[in-house]
């Protein structure tokens, strides 16, 4: 797919390439035109003078009709030479050529940051009602991980790894995590189960676990040990000294009903507005709702920060924010993270994964 759309733009090229012959065998014309014009005029001024004046208006005529003769000449031959079919040929061929390079060099990074280049992006954010007790827990944010036909054990074991190094106080997994069924893929989310935290391993879901069997999905993460907050919270921290980490069903939800709808309302439904919350929400189109309940913080992913240059730029069109770190408004901040694997072909282009480690401050 990816390779597809960079061969379709490399077929863009060519046809600008073509147009751009066209536009300079009409300016060519044009020109001639116009020059032949001029000698006609230089012509007719000669022949209207008398007296002594006209042997001399004659000879600069003469000389006038001769230069005019040979610029028309060389516009003659300029634009024979470019309606040539052999030389039209020539430069179809190389712009061609030239567009086949870049797509061809966009799409090899775009390969190579795709299959191989997975950051470790540190996030500080400050949320003025953490507990001065918890200043510095860390978050490691994952998302998107899209297990599936081309991601395997193998890389979630090294994201499981990477992970650990980070020694995080808390691990949220913010949806799409899955692509196929729990029979498909359960052997392969295996390593999942050995994330070490102080707090434990919480997921969000996204669309794609609605694709996927999101019940199953569900008693398949409890297995593992990890936590799914279904329009729910729990606390992180000491009793005396925590948050409130929410969790909300995907907003592609929001139509069905029981337990899995989208329902931001019922997470939030009788907690103490002066606790300081973070909110788990696969799409960052929630982010009204988020604000309007008195959310500090809301995480996610879904945008995969576009995944690859230019389809960014349609990406961003959809979603109020397409990645990194944004304050909403004075109270409600998003982090955005561009996602830990990619979805369709292997490929990303100026938009790396990420394995995000966010420290908390007050």
């Amino acid at each position: 797919m990816g390779t597809v759309f960079y061969l379709f733009i490399s077929v863009l090229l060519v046809d600008l390439g073509r147009w751009l012959l066209r536009l300079g065998r009409t300016v060519v014309a044009f020109s001639t035109e116009a020059a032949s014009g001029s000698g006609a005029a230089a012509s007719s001024a000669t022949a209207a003078t008398s007296g002594a004046a006209a042997s001399g208006a004659v000879a600069s005529g003469a000389a006038a009709s001769g230069a005019a003769a040979s610029g028309a000449m060389a516009s003659d031959a300029e634009t024979a030479s470019l309606l040539d079919p052999d030389r039209r040929l020539l430069l179809a061929r190389g712009t061609a050529g030239a567009a086949a390079i870049v797509a061809g060099s966009f799409a090899a990074v775009a390969l190579k940051q795709g299959l191989s280049e997975l950051e470790v992006r540190e996030v500080p954010i400050r949320l003025p009602r953490l507990p001065r007790a918890l200043s510095g827990l860390t978050i490691v944010q994952l998302t998107d991980v899209h297990v599936g036909p081309t991601i395997g054990q193998r890389f979630v074991r090294s994201v499981v790894e990477k992970t650990n190094q980070l020694r995080p106080d808390v691990v949220v997994i913010t949806g799409d995590l899955v692509d196929g069924s729990v029979r498909q893929l359960f052997e392969h989310v295996g390593p999942l189960a050995n994330f070490k935290t102080r707090y434990g391993v919480f997921f969000a879901t996204g669309n794609h676990e609605y694709y996927s069997g999101v019940v199953a999905w569900a008693e398949a993460l409890a297995r593992l040990g990890i936590r799914v907050l279904a329009n729910e919270r729990t606390s992180i921290g000491d009793p005396r000294t925590s948050f409130d980490l929410i969790g909300v069903n995907d907003r592609s939800a929001r139509d069905i009903q029981g337990p899995w709808r989208h329902d931001l309302e019922a997470a939030v439904r009788g907690r103490d507005p002066d606790r300081a919350s973070i909110l788990l929400a696969h799409q960052p189109r929630g982010i009204e709702d988020a604000a309007r309940l008195g959310v500090d913080l809301q995480l996610s992913g879904h945008t995969h920060g576009g995944q690859f240059w230019p389809f960014s730029h349609l990406v961003a069109l959809t979603q109020p924010y397409m990645r990194g770190l944004h304050a909403h408004n004075a109270s409600t901040q998003i982090y955005v993270s561009c996602g830990t694997g990619y979805w369709g072909p292997p490929m990303r282009l100026f938009a790396p994964a990420e394995i995000t480690k966010i420290v908390l401050t007050c």
